[in-house]
C-alpha cells in the first residue's frame, strides 16, 4: 500500500479490528510459548530430571525464539507482516497439538524447539506491525493492549494446562491448548487489517544488520535491552519455580490450586494497558522505575512462608512486571524512528533471552538454596534494572523529527 495512506487512528474500525486482533495474538503467542511451564514439576516426576532439566522445556522454545527474532523482521520486511503472523501462529499451533502423543522426553524438547522457531514469526513483527499501521499518538496505548494480551495468554495457557491435567493428564492438556490455539489463529487471520503502510523492503544482509549497529549506537536504545532482559529473566524464574514450592508441604496444593495463581496476571493485563497510558502521558523515563520498585516489595512478600502473603507477592511482582515491560517496549517504538523492526527484534531478543537464560539459571537457584536461593537470585536482577532505569532518566530525550509540527508524546 502506498505509504501516503493515513495511519489507523482511534475511534475507527480498523483500530478497533486491529486492537482485538493484537489481542489475540498475545494470547495465542504466549499460552504456546508458556503452557509447559505448570508442568516442570511432572516433568521432573515422569522423567526423573532435575528443576533446571525441566525448565528446558520452556527455554529451549523461547531460546531459539530470541534468535530466530533477529532475522524475523527481515523475513516480514519481505513477505509482509500480517503473513507471517498468521503463518508462525497457525504453526505453532499444529506443533503444540501433538505434544501429547510424543513418546520421550527428547522428542518432546525437540518439538518445544521447533515451536520456539515458529513463534518468532509473532512478537518482532507485531511491535512493528502495531509501530507502522497505528498514528504515533496511539502507539504507546496499542502495544499496551498488545502487552495486555499477551498476559491473558500467559494467563489462561497456564491455567488451562493446569486444570486438565489435574482431571485428564498433562498429555491431553497440552493437545486441547494446541487445537484452541488453532481456533484462535484462524480468528486473527480474518479480523487483522491488511498492512497501510507497508512496503517490501528488499535490503541486503548487511544494510539490515547495519540497522542493529544504528541501534546500539543509540544512548537509550542498548539499556532498554539489557532492561529487557532482566526484567523477564526475574519474572519468569518466580513463576517457574513457584510450582515446586507450592505442590510441597508446606503448602501441598493440588495441580489445579497452583494452577489459579495464574488467574493474577489478569492483573498484569490492567497493569500493561495502565502503564502504557502513563508513559504515553507523562513520558516513561518518569514512569520506568516505579514498577521495579513495586517489583522489590513483592519479592519482599514472596519470600514470606505465610500462603497469603506468597500469593499477595506474586500479584505484585505481576502486576510490577507487565507495567515495566509496557514502558520500555513502547519507549523502544518511540525512540527507534527507523530500523523499527530491527528495533523491535533487538529488545525481544534480549526479553526471550532473559526467559531462557536466566529462567534456567533460577533452577540451580532453586537446587542450591530452594525458595531463598530464587528470592535472592531475583532480587538481584530486579536491583541491576532499577539501576538500569536511572541511567535512562538520564538519557536525552530525541529532538522531534524535521518538518514535523504534531506535538509528540513525552519521551
Amino acid at each position: 500500500m502506498p505509504m501516503e495512506c493515513e495511519k489507523i487512528t482511534p475511534g475507527t474500525g480498523a483500530y478497533r479490528r486491529l486492537c482485538i486482533a493484537m489481542l489475540l495474538a498475545g494470547i495465542s503467542t504466549f499460552a504456546l510459548l508458556y503452557c509447559t511451564q505448570p508442568l516442570m514439576p511432572f516433568f521432573s516426576e515422569t522423567y526423573g530430571v532435575a528443576a533446571e532439566e525441566a525448565s528446558l522445556a520452556v527455554s529451549l522454545t523461547t531460546g531459539p525464539l530470541a534468535f530466530v527474532l533477529l532475522i524475523a523482521g527481515k523475513v516480514s520486511d519481505r513477505v509482509g507482516r500480517r503473513p507471517l503472523m498468521i503463518g508462525s501462529m497457525m504453526t505453532a499451533a499444529a506443533l503444540t497439538s501433538i505434544l501429547g502423543l510424543l513418546p520421550s522426553w527428547e522428542s518432546l524438547l525437540a518439538v518445544r524447539f521447533l515451536c520456539g522457531l515458529a513463534l518468532a514469526g509473532v512478537p518482532a513483527v507485531a511491535m512493528a506491525y502495531i509501530s507502522e499501521e497505528v498514528d504515533d499518538l496511539a502507539v504507546g496505548g496499542a502495544m499496551g493492549l498488545y502487552i495486555a494480551g499477551s498476559a491473558i495468554g500467559g494467563m489462561s495457557g497456564r491455567l488451562l494446562v493446569s486444570v486438565l491435567t489435574e482431571f485428564f493428564g498433562w498429555r491431553d492438556a497440552l493437545g486441547t491448548t494446541g487445537i484452541a490455539a488453532l481456533v484462535i489463529g484462524l480468528a486473527f487471520w480474518q479480523i487483522l487489517p491488511h498492512s497501510r503502510q507497508f512496503t517490501p523492503r528488499h535490503h541486503s544482509w548487511p544494510g539490515y544488520f547495519g540497522g542493529f549497529r544504528r541501534l546500539f549506537a543509540d544512548k537509550a536504545l542498548p539499556w532498554l535491552f539489557l532492561e529487557a532482559f532482566l526484567i523477564m529473566g526475574a519474572f519468569i524464574s518466580i513463576y517457574n519455580y513457584a510450582g515446586y514450592r507450592l505442590l510441597a508441604p508446606p503448602y501441598a496444593l493440588s495441580q489445579a490450586q497452583v494452577g489459579l495463581i495464574f488467574l493474577l496476571y489478569m492483573l498484569g493485563s490492567l497493569s500493561s494497558a495502565v502503564a502504557g497510558h502513563c508513559s504515553g502521558k507523562f513520558g516513561p523515563r518518569k514512569c520506568l522505575w516505579i514498577p521495579l520498585v513495586l517489583f522489590l516489595l513483592g519479592m519482599a512478600l514472596i519470600g514470606a512462608s505465610p500462603l497469603p502473603l506468597v500469593i499477595a507477592g506474586i500479584g505484585i511482582v505481576t502486576i510490577a512486571f507487565f507495567g515495566a515491560h509496557a514502558i520500555a517496549s513502547g519507549w523502544v517504538g518511540r525512540r527507534a524512528r527507523s530500523d523499527r523492526a530491527q528495533a523491535a527484534a533487538g529488545y525481544l531478543f534480549f526479553y526471550y533471552l532473559g526467559s531462557s537464560v536466566l529462567g534456567s539459571a533460577g533452577g540451580y537457584a532453586w537446587s542450591w538454596e530452594g525458595w531463598n536461593g530464587v528470592t535472592v537470585f531475583v532480587s538481584l536482577l530486579v536491583l541491576i534494572a532499577l539501576a538500569v532505569s536511572f541511567r535512562l532518566y538520564r538519557v536525552a530525550p530525541l529532538a522531534a523529527p524535521g518538518g514535523d509540527t504534531r506535538p509528540i508524546p513525552a519521551e
